[in-house]
């Protein structure tokens, strides 16, 4: 009796839906934690960004995608977690210093693209949708194929060494 409900516990852990980006994967191993998704729109010619052309960007520093589309960068509200990630990953700056920067940045003229401010995930993938030159970023679990995902460096949020997680980096 033991044997036969350990296997159809096996099955059920078999068959069951699960996704990549899942916490826990198959029988209990811990999986990786979950990835941001760097998201344009469909029609982005785009496919990768160097890290460094990806910080460009969000900083501000370049206002057009190589196909002279005006970019449009769309952040996640601050009490996002995701958010942190990317002040963190791709901003190297606490909010503070990321209000700041875009403050003095608009003013002096050294940054030519401000984010728009979205409240969660859904509303992120909607704006990317609607805007041509839109960029964003949501868990990777929540894009839908209304959306396209950038790989940085040559890797999408799958692959093992992406650098764009939840959980904090050693020695952060």
């Amino acid at each position: 009796m033991v044997q036969l409900a350990n296997i159809l516990l096996f099955v059920i852990i078999a068959l069951a839906p699960r996704s990549v980006e899942s916490n826990v994967a198959v029988l209990g191993s811990p999986a990786a934690e979950p990835a941001l998704a760097i998201i344009v729109n469909q029609s982005n010619p785009v496919e990768n960004f160097s890290y460094e052309d990806l910080r460009k960007i969000f900083l501000g520093e370049r206002s057009h995608w190589p196909n002279g589309r005006r970019i449009t960068l769309v952040m996640l509200d601050a009490s996002q977690p995701e958010r942190k990630v990317v002040l963190r990953e791709i901003y190297g700056m606490s909010e503070k210093d990321f209000n700041n920067h875009f403050i003095q940045g608009v003013f002096s003229g050294e940054v030519f693209v401000s984010p728009k401010t979205l409240a969660n995930s859904a509303d992120v993938i909607k704006f990317v949708f609607n805007v041509p030159g839109a960029i964003g970023y949501v868990l990777a679990s929540e894009v839908d194929s209304s959306v396209k995902v950038l790989r940085v460096d040559g890797r999408l949020p799958d692959d093992k060494d992406y650098r764009f997680r939840l959980a904090a980096r050693p020695g952060n």
